[in-house]
């Protein structure tokens, strides 16, 4: 049931030079819908120097007035003029033909002469006549084929019914992140695909398209619009839609952020996933909004091939790269390299597009900075792992651990995303008798010895060793609050103040958490210990004493206990090392405060004196110039501000609240400026991350072949789910008939 090979002939029913083979249902189109003209083409010249002018489309009257000549129409392929009612209404008298109703007229000097000679002739009236006498009839109701019309009127609501209950099935499966196609394309046969089984079964309770497929089954109709090709274009049509919409958003902010991530496909190709963040000035309330725009694949993944691809990409998507204010990716080296990565290519074509390393990202390198600052740390997590290990293995290991546990099940280690290790430690971490006695019971019906030994190793050595379980409490509350932080911060909507104060708060966790959760966590093992009926002591180990020789400086060794080992050696230098890479892989942060953080609030703002606000505004204006262009004038900046915090309610307080306020006043243009720059400052690529999740759902291991256009469709209708509840069906499915001279009977 494959569409006929005409479903690709595509051509503009309005462009003149195809009216000659037009039949009656596409000229009634016509008559209706009037000729259409497009003013914004740019005119080619002639040999003479010569081109058509717009001028031409008004007759000037003996009194001055101007009249509007409808009939003339210009076509852009031919660049010719032509006579819409004599090229549709020509009599077969050759001699009577013109120009303008036949091959078309381009001598521009003798235009105006041509022109008035034409409108005056016989000919042309009487073909006007017809025009307007046919039009009004259509108007009425009232042509000669009224019976007829009104099976065609009644054919075409039919036509279109089909078409919006397709368009349906197709958006429901976009949205889903579903598959279209089976292994055929029939009707009511086995493996023909998602889409035909959804068509199958709205004919079930719906007649309009029962009688669709009976006509298909009963081949009296020869275009069915179910084929993959029509599929593939309705999907292309909404993701289109889509992305239109989008662009014109990004336009109405002006300013936007970019945010790129890269991960391999099931085809092996690396694709490169492209979000754009701004602030959308067309709602209101105002909100900030990360919208995906495609993914693209690239070859080359240096830094250079993908500042490449980014500066082509927005090239084709007509936007400027001058109006970038922030750039974010992970902390890879193409990507963040300050030398050759893609944030120091951007930076060099414009400086004020601000580079923003992934919070979360940087959270997760934090942690592993931790857990290799120490061999216990390294060993507590190669404990875990083979707990998992152990019952992972088969279907009845597993049996025995879903017997003994009641609630939380083990959960593997990720090397990647260490916020996930919250899960693996919190399962043992609040089971752990239970755990233990599973390990017991695995002991016990094991033939294999060397499993056997593990089991009992895990069981005796690992989890009844109070430093293990120390050293579990200690990771839980660590690695708990630091997944709390970086969950809020992946919010589409998160702002560069908030993360701030967050990560603030992070670090002032750590502090006093040095201070007084060695004492909590000791409390809590011990609860444990107790609990498992083991003793809450430190395993001692035995010392090994080298003899020293003569010539080396004896050293006094501090004996230490080994709580106060564990302690100094363990506790410390993890939560050390954790104060210190906050501060170090944050510094970017730092400096936005520096810069922006002014504006952060309303008590900062009011905090201020007018010589520190003066100068915080001379800064920003420094810092978002480029090559004498700036975004904002730092003086009016300061007189703005200097009214605002006189006059601004005090409830509200963060910076979205102020920028409402000042757009609904709209005479605080360069705060208006400040604020829309700041909320447009990424905080992390969790949006491109989560992308990823739709592109392994689309391009699985079954549809591998897929092609970029049609990826990137279904991806735009699975991840703008709220932008396409919202699409006009009317105006997709007119557009979609106009793209083939056959599909006219859905106007």
């Amino acid at each position: 049931m494959n569409e006929k090979s005409s479903e690709s002939n595509i051509f503009d029913i309005y462009d003149p030079r195809i009216w000659d083979s037009l039949d009656t249902n596409s000229k009634d189109l016509l008559i209706k819908n009037d000729p259409k003209r497009d003013i914004n083409i740019k005119f080619p010249f002639d040999q003479y120097n010569r081109h058509f002018s717009l001028t031409h489309y008004d007759r000037t009257l003996p009194n001055g007035e101007q009249h509007d000549r409808k009939w003339l129409v210009y076509s852009k392929e031919l660049d010719k003029l032509f006579c819409f009612c004599c090229k549709l209404f020509k009599s077969n008298d050759n001699s009577s033909r013109s120009q303008l109703a036949s091959d078309g007229f381009r001598d521009w000097k003798h235009l105006s002469e041509r022109l008035k000679a034409h409108e005056t002739s016989n000919d042309h009236i009487h073909n006007m006549t017809i025009w307007i006498d046919l039009q009004n009839r259509f108007k009425k109701n009232q042509t000669i084929d009224k019976h007829i019309q009104e099976q065609i009127n009644k054919e075409k609501e039919h036509w279109k019914k089909v078409l919006l209950r397709i368009v349906a099935a197709v958006k429901f499966l976009a949205q889903s992140s579903l598959t279209f196609r089976g292994t055929n394309e029939k009707i009511y046969q086995n493996s023909n695909g998602n889409f035909l089984r959804l068509i199958e079964m709205i004919a079930v309770f719906d007649p309009i398209m029962q009688e669709h497929l009976r006509r298909i089954q009963n081949n009296e109709i020869q275009y069915h619009y179910l084929s993959h090709k029509i599929q593939d274009e309705l999907v292309i049509a909404l993701a289109s839609n889509i992305k239109n919409l989008i662009i014109k958003k990004i336009k109405e902010a002006k300013y936007y952020s970019i945010i790129l991530d890269c991960t391999p496909d099931a085809s092996h190709q690396e694709q490169m996933s492209l979000i754009i963040r701004c602030v959308n000035i067309s709602k209101r309330p105002i909100t900030i909004e990360e919208y995906f725009l495609e993914f693209l694949k690239v070859d080359n993944t240096s830094g250079l091939g993908l500042f490449n691809e980014l500066q082509s990409i927005i090239e084709t998507l007509d936007l400027n790269i001058d109006d970038i204010r922030g750039q974010g990716y992970d902390n890879g080296s193409n990507m963040k390299g300050k030398n050759q990565g893609v944030q120091k290519r951007l930076l060099e074509i414009n400086s004020r597009a601000f580079y923003t390393p992934c919070a979360c990202h940087s959270l997760n390198l934090t942690l592993c900075d931790m857990a290799s600052s120490c061999s216990k740390a390294k060993t507590f997590f190669g404990v875990i792992q083979r707990i998992y290990n152990a019952f992972g293995g088969s279907t009845k290991k597993w049996k025995i651990l879903l017997d003994n546990v009641p609630n939380l099940t083990l959960k593997p280690l990720s090397q990647t995303r260490w916020e996930s290790r919250i899960e693996s430690v919190k399962a043992i971490r609040f089971q752990t008798p239970q755990i233990r006695e599973a390990l017991y019971q695995l002991a016990e019906i094991c033939e294999d010895s060397k499993t056997k030994s593990e089991t009992e190793s895990l069981a005796t050595h690992e989890l009844e060793n109070f430093e293990f379980l120390l050293g579990m409490i200690i990771w839980y509350d660590i690695l708990f609050t630091v997944n709390l932080v970086s969950k809020n911060l992946q919010s589409k909507d998160m702002r560069i103040d908030v993360a701030i104060d967050q990560l603030k708060g992070l670090v002032s966790f750590f502090e006093r958490y040095r201070e007084t959760g060695f004492t909590s966590a000791m409390i809590s093992a011990k609860e444990i210990a107790n609990e498992m009926g083991i003793d809450p002591i430190f395993r001692i180990k035995r010392q090994v004493k080298r003899k020293k020789q003569f010539d080396k400086n004896i050293n006094v060794d501090i004996e230490q206990s080994p709580e106060e080992s564990f302690r100094i050696n363990y506790f410390l230098y993890l939560v050390d090392q954790a104060i210190f890479s906050l501060k170090h892989r944050f510094e970017q942060f730092q400096l936005y405060e520096n810069n922006f953080g002014f504006l952060f609030d309303f008590k900062t703002l009011i905090s201020l004196d007018e010589e520190s606000l003066k100068k915080f505004c001379l800064n920003l204006q420094n810092i978002l110039t480029n090559d004498n262009h700036y975004d904002l004038d730092g003086i009016d900046l300061f007189s703005e501000l200097k009214v605002l915090k006189a006059i601004m309610p005090k409830e509200n307080n963060t910076a979205i609240d102020i920028l409402n306020y000042i757009n609904e006043m709209n005479c605080y243009p360069n705060t208006s400026i400040a604020y829309r720059i700041l909320l447009t400052i990424p905080v992390t690529v969790a949006s491109a991350e989560r992308s990823f999740s739709k592109l392994k759902l689309l391009k699985s291991y079954l549809r591998s072949t897929m092609l970029q256009e049609r990826l990137n469709g279904l991806a735009m209708l699975s991840i703008e789910e709220e932008l396409l509840s919202n699409i006009d069906y009317k105006e997709i499915i007119k557009n979609f008939a106009l793209q083939n001279i056959r599909r006219l009977i859905f106007q």
